[in-house]
């Protein structure tokens, strides 16, 4: 088994932050590319953060892998890829992150605050779970994938990924997904899937002893409102929903997620079980 290398992009379409900003990196949902999920929220953020996306293996401009990972390897190589950055950047190692992914991405966000939390200011974990789904449903599509490829998940990530109504007031956007899925290489996306399968953090996951925000798309029916409040809970955090939004939030709600991202890695939120909308 060999550790993933993870391909980082720096999100430069706006106003340059000075050399001393903090850093915010961007994670993304299984079948995507962080650009295309990510691009939307990174440019209407405020100018004074630096902003970096990973992308899963095989996906985006990552290599692909036939090797298998867990969640705690990916999170490991972001680190990984964080510090080769800092270093390639002339920026000191070792300083705190905010973090921010969506999906398996978020999966991420919850092993980065278990075993690395001196490494994260402030999370915001978006479209995720202490455990997504069931991993005999993560087995069949892991099976599928590999054999007949990601074309075979592009009808049913459609559905899933976006509110009703959002395929038709944005086919760039959506089309640009679902491309990202149709070309992610199969057996790197099967072995996420065997990732997700493996990955359950409700025992272990307790107050984070940073801020932390969930959020949750109203009509996400893989990471349901009601899962992502209990994550929440559980992380001490805050918990919001985004009312016309599904699985893919911040590229359907981009002005929003941005909105909750600058508030929330600005001014540390109370804890507020009931949660807010958006």
């Amino acid at each position: 088994m060999s550790v993933p290398v993870l391909a980082l992009v720096e999100f430069t379409d706006r106003p340059a932050p000075s050399a001393q900003a903090p850093l915010l990196v961007l994670g993304p949902s299984l079948g995507t590319s962080v650009t295309s999920l990510w691009s939307g929220v990174a440019r209407r953020l405020a100018a004074d953060v630096r902003v970096l996306g990973w992308d899963l293996p095989g996906h985006g401009g990552s290599a692909p892998t036939g090797d298998p990972f867990t969640v705690a390897e990916l999170a490991g190589a972001v680190l990984t890829a964080v510090d080769r950055f800092r270093a390639a950047a002339g920026m000191p190692n070792g300083q705190p992150f905010f973090y921010a992914g969506c999906s398996i991405g978020g999966c991420v966000g919850q092993q980065l605050l278990l075993d690395a939390p001196g490494r994260v200011r402030a999370a915001a974990l978006v479209s995720t779970a202490a455990r997504v789904g069931e991993p005999g449903a993560w087995g069949e599509r892991a099976r599928l994938v590999a054999a007949a490829g990601t074309p075979t998940q592009v009808v049913g990530s459609a559905q899933r990924w976006f509110a009703p109504g959002f395929i038709e007031r944005d086919a760039v956007t959506t089309t640009g997904l679902l491309h990202d899925l149709q070309d992610a290489d199969r057996f790197s996306y099967a072995r996420a899937c065997e990732a997700l399968a493996a990955f359950d953090v409700r025992a272990g996951l307790g107050p984070a002893g940073v801020p932390v925000l969930a959020v949750a798309g109203a009509h996400d029916t893989a990471t349901p409102p009601e899962s992502v409040a209990e994550l929440a809970e559980a992380a001490g955090g805050r918990l919001v929903v985004v009312e016309d939004a599904a699985h893919l939030v911040p590229a359907e709600a981009p002005q929003d997620v941005a909105r909750l991202l600058d508030e929330h890695f600005r001014t540390p939120p109370s804890h507020d079980p009931e949660g807010a909308r958006a």
